[in-house]
């Protein structure tokens, strides 16, 4: 059966038709259609269930509040869960299915849960946890986890792309309806840069659907040239299809731009998330009409007023042949004008308010209708479907004076302004008395740079619903905002004067009737998606449940994916009555972005796959991949592990790549570690305060290791420090450290010491640097000429500008190996050139390249602390021995009091030692080393853990460093440390440095 009517349709090409399937089942629509509006072309007025009770759901309204019609769009790699018919274009060959029933959508055997409403009241979930935890664990966690939900999870990887847009403008102008649209031309012929964007496909709002004039000519024209002269203007940049998701800080504001999902087979991104910077930002999003609360006000064919004239007007669709009005305001009479116009049926008019409406309600008397003034729904007869209504008094208590035979129901509780964005960066809200909602309160706007507002409000959004009124605010919102920005308007706009039939105000109907009992009530909904019914919020305020934001988790009230857009304002008048306060009293709950949903994939943008997260490469990582290099993991880094040659196991590389560079030469790109130039007059001092030892003393050419604490005494890095000039010094990190070590300088610059003159730049990737490490390292390095590193000429821990082989280099005579050492830094770009220079002079020294492995086996042998292994979070440099790195003529530095707290200055702390295992295997990394006795939570008592574990190709034996509970005092002592196989390693306390105690071999 087809509902589609022979006239409306304005935005349908009715030569192009469109094949689409729901549930399996084939059906047709036009270009134009949405999916919503196709839907009910074919009858298709069921659509879904409700999400507790599995009640049938139809669509209830046109756009993005829709809360009833979702459906998994797509198939396979294009399946998207919860899309809304109401906003989903249709498309030739779309396939969709509606969610949430089981079996099927007609027969859900979920639908007992209704039968059952009385066991699931307000409060169900949480009251659960309240019994005994075999129920709960055994009886109710299994329910709640199997109902919990809404769609499915898609299964494949999603087959479309995505990107990221930034942008800046002198204003932004959110909606497109007669309000943006003026507004956008205000502020572009006044000269600013400007960009509209509108969420539909279309423009102008509503206004062409209910009519009017501007300058006598019909709302349409005006529309047409006002987009016309926008279209024409190099100022001015139009999108639709975009919706304005976020307002942010200083004027960031997010757009979700939808591409291509109208035509899926179109190549390019299927959407895109606008990042921009606005200095003003104008919100002209419209307002959203609610529902009313009468028993069965949920049944399929209940429909919001002014959507069922969009689907009429616009799509050429009857909600039914025969419809009940029923309002609390004048808007709905242009539905019922509507309905008659195109042949459908309007019984009665019930205008809940005693007196009546203004000149829409003169003017349906006028044309015939029946108006009951005073009157309301007592309750909706039907089940899948409206079959009739039960006409009561709005003043009493429900009882049955007349029941109307009908296929629809048209209500209309009034409208509320779209305040989402307004809020979002803290606007407030004022409560209109005469209109019933809540606006933006001009006096307390969101607050930007030095205490200006930056968002404006105009239009329907601003409260204004009068044709004439909206043009005028929006005109000067406008201009407002072009001024706000900066900027001197090359010209005034004056707003045209547009006409409607003027509108008597509406009465504050929150229930029908007023004095519904227990029973009405009970099935009177709020939230259609959650089921939150009238008689679920009375009982919250009831239990004590006096604060919005309790009461809207208690009872998951405006929590369903419209987000309350439909809910919450009678959701919190019904609260308001409950407690017998004003609606003020109450308040709202928090308006937070997005506006509406947004894709995942969106918010990703490019960032998936192999470049979800941006690998970073050394100049010299080609040359690694050919010699067959195992890589691994660090950071963002991927750095080699081992160079395993053919039949060569990892264990069996590392040992190789260690014995040679102990004996001879090795090579090792050091590129990755972090490079943090810290520039400035206070550069010494802001370094003190950031090290735990003294680097305002350092000498140009020279270096010092330096560890860096938190504020809480911790160790988070270390690192050598090299000053270049006086003002001058080059940081070195961790390679996992440099992006975070660099924010962490920059916060306490920011933040604590904003007044010194220090400027810090990460230059980790603008250098290549190349450890040659080994008895031979000095003999290459000569051999290649150009620059002096003798024993004198070049000290340890000192550092010189110089050539090797024709090349620029800073070199540092540093050592991570405890042999002898030299990192040398060249430009990226010379990276590469160099690390061939040094395998080739180095290959009568059989040179050879090391991983990480081999660099950890070296240090540990050395003794040397590793961040990350050594340290967790809660080690402090006292802990792992390095008293000697904390300067005692030094009055502060960050994590100095900290370390004062009596935990911390402690002497009973876990210290660092070494451990060597009796018969030489390698103990398991991080195991714990028992102790007698068993803690508060039952579990057996630890005296330490092992941070680092490897077998030592040098010394031939499993070595190990370990924190353990006063371990410099137990020199010698045996313990015994379970592995997770059971077996029982005996390991003894020892010196932490294995290898060349005295430093003769670094020193050479």
């Amino acid at each position: 059966m087809s509902t589609r009517l022979s006239t409306g349709g304005r935005l349908l090409n009715k030569d192009k038709q469109v094949r689409f399937a729901f549930n399996g089942k084939q059906f047709h629509g036009f270009e134009g259609d949405t999916l919503a509006s196709a839907l009910l072309a074919n009858d298709q007025m069921l659509v879904g269930r409700s999400f507790k009770y599995h009640r049938p759901r139809g669509i209830v309204a046109s756009g993005a509040e829709e809360p009833n019609a979702l459906v998994g769009l797509g198939l396979g790699a294009k399946f998207e869960p919860n899309q809304r018919a109401t906003t989903t274009e249709l498309f030739d060959g779309l396939n969709c299915s509606s969610q949430n029933h089981w079996p099927s959508l007609e027969f859900d055997i979920g639908a007992v849960n209704n039968k059952l409403a009385r066991f699931f009241p307000a409060g169900f979930y949480y009251k659960t946890f309240m019994a005994p935890r075999a129920a709960w664990k055994h009886v109710f966690e299994p329910i709640v986890r199997q109902s919990a939900g809404l769609g499915r999870v898609p299964k494949d990887r999603d087959a479309d792309r995505y990107e990221h847009f930034y942008a800046f403008f002198d204003v932004a102008v959110i909606g497109g309806g007669v309000a943006g649209l003026q507004a956008a031309l205000a502020a572009a012929e006044a000269g600013a840069k400007v960009l509209l964007m509108e969420q539909t496909a279309h423009w102008g709002g509503r206004a062409p659907v209910d009519g009017g004039t501007v300058e006598g000519e019909k709302v349409d024209d005006f529309i047409d040239a006002t987009v016309a002269k926008l279209q024409a203007m190099e100022n001015v940049t139009l999108r639709t299809r975009m919706m304005g998701a976020g307002v942010y800080d200083h004027g960031y504001l997010t757009g979700y731009e939808r591409l291509t999902d109208h035509t899926p087979d179109q190549d390019g991104p299927r959407h895109r998330l606008w990042r921009i910077r606005a200095s003003q930002i104008v919100t002209a999003t419209g307002a959203i009409e609610r529902p009313l609360s009468f028993a069965g006000n949920d049944i399929p064919g209940v429909m919001l007023a002014g959507a069922m004239r969009d689907y009429i007007v616009n799509y050429g669709v009857s909600s039914g042949d025969r419809v009940v009005v029923v309002t609390n305001n004048d808007d709905a009479y242009r539905t019922a004008f509507t309905l008659k116009r195109h042949g459908l049926e309007v019984p009665v008019i019930l205008d809940a308010r005693p007196e009546g409406g203004g000149k829409l309600a003169e003017l349906a008397r006028e044309q015939g209708f029946r108006v009951e003034n005073g009157k309301a729904i007592s309750k909706v007869k039907g089940g899948k479907r409206v079959t009739g209504v039960a006409i009561c008094t709005q003043a009493g208590e429900g009882a049955v004076l007349e029941e109307i035979t009908c296929d629809a129901v048209a209500m209309s509780g009034g409208w509320s302004p779209v305040v989402h964005l307004w809020s979002h960066c803290g606007g407030k809200l004022t409560w209109d008395e005469a209109q019933a909602h809540f606006r933006p309160d001009p006096n307390r706007p969101p607050l930007g740079a030095e205490g200006q507002g930056f968002v404006k409000v105009a239009g329907a959004a601003n409260g204004e619903f009068d044709l004439g009124a909206i043009l005028k605010d929006a005109t000067e919102a406008g201009l407002s905002a072009v001024t706000a920005a900066g900027l001197k308007p090359k010209s005034k706009a004056e707003a045209p004067a547009g006409e409607t039939l003027a509108e008597a105000n509406p009465a504050a109907v929150w229930l029908m009737p007023q004095g519904a009992g227990p029973a009405l009530r009970m099935k009177a909904f709020l939230d259609y998606q959650n089921d939150v019914k009238v008689s679920d919020v009375m009982l919250a305020a009831q239990e004590g449940y006096e604060s919005v934001e309790h009461t809207k988790r208690y009872t998951t009230l405006g929590m369903a994916t419209d987000q309350g857009k439909l809910s919450n304002i009678n959701g919190l008048a019904t609260l308001a009555h409950s407690l017998n306060v004003d609606i003020p009293q109450v308040g709202t709950t928090t308006f937070r972005p997005p506006y509406t949903p947004i894709s995942m994939g969106a918010i990703a943008g490019e960032a998936r796959a192999e470049t979800f997260q941006p690998l970073r490469r050394t100049p010299m990582h080609d040359w690694h991949e050919e010699q067959n290099a195992f890589f691994e993991p660090v950071g963002h880094w991927r750095r080699p592990y081992c160079y395993p040659r053919q039949g060569e196991s990892h264990a069996e590389a590392v040992s190789r790549e260690i014995n040679q560079t102990r004996a001879a030469l090795g090579l090792l790109d050091a590129s990755t570690l972090g490079k943090i130039i810290v520039k400035g007059p206070d550069a010494g001092r802001f370094l003190d305060m950031m090290y735990t030892n003294m680097m305002s003393t350092l000498k140009p050419g020279k270096c010092r290791y330096g560890l860096m604490c938190n504020e809480n005494g911790f160790l988070i890095d270390d690192g050598v420090v090299a000053r270049i000039d006086e003002d001058t010094f080059l940081c070195h990190t961790t390679t996992g450290g440099a992006d975070r070590i660099h924010g962490h300088m920059e916060e306490w610059l920011q933040t604590e010491w904003w007044d010194w003159k220090v400027y810090t730049a990460n230059v980790t990737e603008q250098y290549a640097q190349i450890a040659v490490v080994g008895p031979k390292a000095r003999e290459v390095l000569e051999k290649l000429g150009g620059m002096e590193v003798s024993k004198d000429g070049l000290k340890f821990m000192e550092w010189a500008d110089g050539e090797l082989a024709g090349i620029p280099v800073r070199a540092y005579r540093i050592s991570f190996s405890g042999e002898l050492s030299y990192e040398i830094a060249v430009p990226a770009s010379l990276g590469r050139a160099l690390w061939d220079k040094l395998l080739e002079a180095g290959a009568e020294f059989n040179v050879m390249p090391y991983g990480t492995e081999a660099l950890h086996v070296m240090r540990a042998e050395k003794g040397f602390i590793m961040i990350g292994d050594e340290t967790d979070g809660t080690v402090i440099p006292q802990d792992l021995g390095l008293n000697w790195a904390i300067s005692k003529k030094k009055e502060d530095f960050l994590g100095k009091r900290a370390q004062l707290r009596s935990h911390m200055a402690d002497p009973n702390r876990w210290k660092l030692v070494g451990l060597e295992t009796l018969d030489g295997a390698v103990l398991p990394d991080g195991a714990y080393v028992p102790a007698s006795g068993n803690n508060a939570n039952g579990q057996r008592n630890t005296q330490g853990r092992v941070t680092s574990t490897y077998h030592s190709p040098t010394l031939g034996k499993g070595i190990a460093m370990a924190l353990v509970h006063n371990g410099p005092d137990r020199m010698g002592e045996v313990l015994e440390i379970p592995g997770t196989d059971g077996t029982i390693y005996k390991a003894r306390i020892c010196d932490p440095v294995f290898y060349d105690k005295d430093g003769e071999k670094q020193n050479v």
